[in-house]
Parts: C-alpha cells; structure tokens; sequence
C-alpha cells in the first residue's frame, strides 16, 4: 500500500490519540476574526465533496492523523489576521505549541534560499544563466555524458530542471557525525545519500532535486565567503522581519526552549526530537509560521512593486516566473482560473509544512506541523480558501455517492496485493473499509456498483471482474491491485 499512499501524495498515520483543548494557548482577537477561527477550525475539507457535504473539524484531523501539534498563520489584506497553536510541541512534557514555537521547515527552505540566490543575483555577484562551476570553488560539478554536454545554471538548479539526483535528504540523528558539503555532493561517508549526480541533460525537463538546491548553498558559500546560515541571516531572515527564525543546523542552544519535538508515523518520538540537516539550503531552516508569513507578504508586496527589503519587484516577478510547469526560482505558481497562487510545502523527519499565498490581494496561510503526516495540511488550506473567499482556489471535485447491494459488497471483502504491499477491504459498520497501513480504515463511498473512492486521498479506484463476474483487483490511478482471496 506504499506505493499508493506515495502515488496520492500523503502519509497515513496508524493510530489515533486524545489531544487537549485546542485553544489552549491563544491570543483573543475581535469577534469577527474570532468568527474566522472558528469557522476555519470546523471546515476542515478534502479533494473530494458529496451529497451530505459535511467537513471535519481540526480536532477531529489530528485525532486521526495523530498530529501532536499544529500552528497556523492567516494573511488577509496583506497583514496577518491572526496566529495560533494547538496541541502540543513536545507531547511528553506537555508543552503546548505557541505562535513562537519553531518547527523544521524542511523544503520550504527552498523557497527562502531562492530569495537569497537570487539577491546575489541581483547584486551582478551572480548570473542566473551561466555555467555552475564558473562559481564553484571549494567544489566542481563532475560533468558526464548523461549532461548531453549542456551546462547546468543556477536557474536550473532553483527550478529544479538541473536533471540531477537525490529528491530530498533524510538528515542526521543527534550524536551522529555529520559530513561536510562536499561529502554530501559526493556521497561519500559519513554522507548517507548518493552522490548528486546528472541524470539527464539540464533543461530537458523537471525532476525535483534536493540535490541541486545544495550545490545552490555551496555556491552561496563559495561566492560570499560567509558560513551560509549567516548569509542567510543578514541578507534575508533578518530584512523579512524573520527574527525568531535560523538556518543553523543544530539550531544554537538559545534557541532550545522554542524548538518543537518532531514525531514519526506511529506517533513515537523522533530519536534525539529531530534531525540534523547540513543541507541546509534544501531542508535546514527553522521557523513558524509567523516568520514565515513576513516571506510571503513582503513576496505579495514586492509583486506589487510596493517593497524592496530584499528583492527589487522586478526580481520578485522574475523569481515568480515559471520555467518549466509550475516550478519557478524555489516556488512554485499554481493558476486556478484568474488566479494564481505561490507555494511549497515541506517533509523533514517527523515534520510537516506548506504555505500558501496569492499573488495578488494579499491572502495566505502557513501550517506547521511536528508531524511525518502532512495530510492535514491542504484540508486546513482549503478551510481557510473557503472562509477567507480565496478566488477560484478550491475547486472540489463533487460526487454522488450511491447505495450498493449487500450481495455485491460481498463479494469486494478481502485481502489485496500491490507489489507485496498488501491492502484489505473488510466489513464495518459503516460499510465497507478499505485498510491502507496499520489499524487504520477508510470508509469507501460508492459511485456506481464499481467505482469507488475514499475521502482521505485523491484517487480514481474501481473494481476490476473477469468475465465472470469475479472480482479480480481493482485499480488505483492506472494501477492494478490484485485480489489474493
């Protein structure tokens, strides 16, 4: 069933888990913003809307997700409309998560390491089309014949159209020695990825790199002559109004009480509360969502042609210019009808995260989790979609379900195979439940006598029968899962 929940783009959690209050820790705002919070913590939304259209509740979601804890960050009319924290950042000492508390960003660090590229960019200290190794010093990219003899450019490497390998790194555990950058880029130990090599040649398409976002930070490093936390720091974290956040990996010693602990799947703790990232351009920032809500106003703004604290608007738009589908220079623009919409969301060890802003209006959320599980977090963006009435945003696709015969249920009950991940489909109260991982269930929601879905993640599913009518698999996507008994 792996294979499917990566094709759906989620991680399923295997149990569920009593949270406290979620307003534990809050601050009070008006009463209409107030009306907001409540609206967006009650609506929380899928993929997917039926004839019942009935959401769930924020409560309900990390119950069942078995999310410690989350924070949240509005933008309305490009100023944050309000902030808060629920559950909790370290569940055994019980510490509630607050609007300060910092959370592993993981991928969203792209985001911010491409505004620090590209005001060196802006500085004629950089070009975005020129050959990597006419920067790198301390390290040269080996060039192969799977380059095709074109060379790779720094825009390349933040639009992830480099061709190059490694999609994102699973850092270090506390105590382990860590490699240096060159190490990493090489693959060699202590380093446990590969060498970030080419795959194909650079411009001929999109493959998401990690990889060739860390050549970006030793590229920073090489040019600059500065450790790339304390770049990062000047010319960016601190400019953005990003105070309480840090590109340090570790994160110093002040910054300890605000650290949340990250949790696996199962819901333990992650060994030693997190990982270690010396990639730190790709995965190494971090932050909340507060912090981050000053990136992506001062980004809206800058679009505008109303702010300069780090990027001229015209490299804010150039920055915000697809190269290739969606991707841009460390984000990616989304077009939903009229509108469009810049985003990342991020997955480091026992933590998850997206942001979300609109290029024009100044809307936007940021959702942090200490959680592997990031489910939770488009069904949280589509809520605040919803309440804050983004344009063409959310866009569910609707589906009447309808009542299938007991005997033709019957016959769907069983165990399932998907290249030796197994899947089962079994009997409830509800009807039938389709087993993804561990204890946990979905309900399946008919749409004829075969084709079928679940609310928890998008998918076209149907039942596959043999000209007997007996019942053969069913299929995912264009998949096949094979019925076993």
């Amino acid at each position: 069933m792996k294979t499917i929940l990566k094709a759906a783009g989620i991680i399923i959690i295997l149990s569920a888990m009593v949270i406290l209050p979620l307003n534990a820790q809050k601050t009070e705002y008006s009463a209409d913003v107030e009306a907001k919070i409540k609206q967006v913590e009650n609506n929380l939304a899928g993929w997917v809307q039926t004839q019942d259209n009935s959401n769930w509740t924020l409560a309900e979601r990390m119950k069942l997700y078995n999310i410690k804890g989350v924070s949240i960050a509005v933008i309305h009319n490009y100023h944050i409309e309000w902030a808060r924290g629920y559950g909790f950042a370290d569940d055994s000492e019980k510490n509630p998560v607050t609007q300060k508390t910092l959370f592993q960003a993981a991928s969203i660090s792209k985001s911010l390491n491409g505004v620090g590229v590209l005001k060196l960019v802006q500085e004629k200290k950089l070009a975005l089309d020129s050959d990597i190794n006419n920067y790198l010093v301390s390290w040269k990219f080996p060039y192969d014949e799977k380059s095709g003899g074109k060379k790779i450019t720094i825009a390349n490497l933040l639009s992830h159209t480099a061709g190059l390998t490694i999609h994102g790194f699973p850092g270090y555990a506390k105590g382990d020695t860590l490699p240096t950058l060159q190490q990493v880029l090489d693959g060699k130990k202590p380093a446990n990825t590969q060498a970030v090599r080419s795959t194909t040649e650079p411009g001929s398409g999109f493959s998401y790199s990690g990889g060739g976002v860390t050549i970006s930070q030793l590229i920073v490093t090489n040019v600059t002559k500065q450790p790339y936390d304390k770049f990062m720091k000047k010319n960016v974290l601190d400019p953005l109004g990003m105070k309480e956040s840090t590109f340090e990996q570790p994160p110093s010693k002040s910054k300890a009480r605000l650290l949340a602990t990250g949790y696996k799947a199962d819901g333990s703790e992650v060994p030693g509360k997190y990982h270690i990232y010396p990639e730190q351009a790709a995965a190494g920032l971090w932050t909340n969502p507060v912090d981050l809500c000053g990136y992506i106003i001062e980004t809206q703004k800058s679009f505008k042609g109303e702010s300069s604290k780090v990027l001229t608007p015209a490299m804010t738009r150039l920055r915000l210019t697809p190269i290739i589908q969606d991707a841009a220079l460390g984000v990616f623009v989304s077009t939903k009808g009229s509108a469009k919409y810049f985003m990342h969301n991020g997955g480091n060890e026992g933590f998850s995260c997206q942001y979300v802003g609109s290029l024009e209006g100044g809307e936007g959320v940021v959702i942090m989790t200490n959680s592997d599980n990031g489910s939770i977090l488009e069904e949280i963006v589509n809520s605040v979609a919803v309440v804050y009435k983004w344009e063409n945003y959310y866009q569910p696709e609707k589906k009447t379900v309808v009542n299938v015969d007991g005997s033709i249920l019957e016959k769907y009950i069983g165990k399932y195979d998907l290249g030796g991940s197994p899947v089962t489909i079994k009997k409830g109260d509800r009807g039938l439940l389709l087993n993804a991982v561990g204890d946990l269930y979905w309900k399946v929601y008919f749409t004829s006598d075969t084709e079928f879905f679940v609310k928890e993640f998008r998918g076209y599913l149907k039942f596959l029968l043999d000209n007997d009518k007996k019942v053969t698999g069913f299929s995912f996507n264009g998949m096949t899962v094979k019925k076993m008994e």
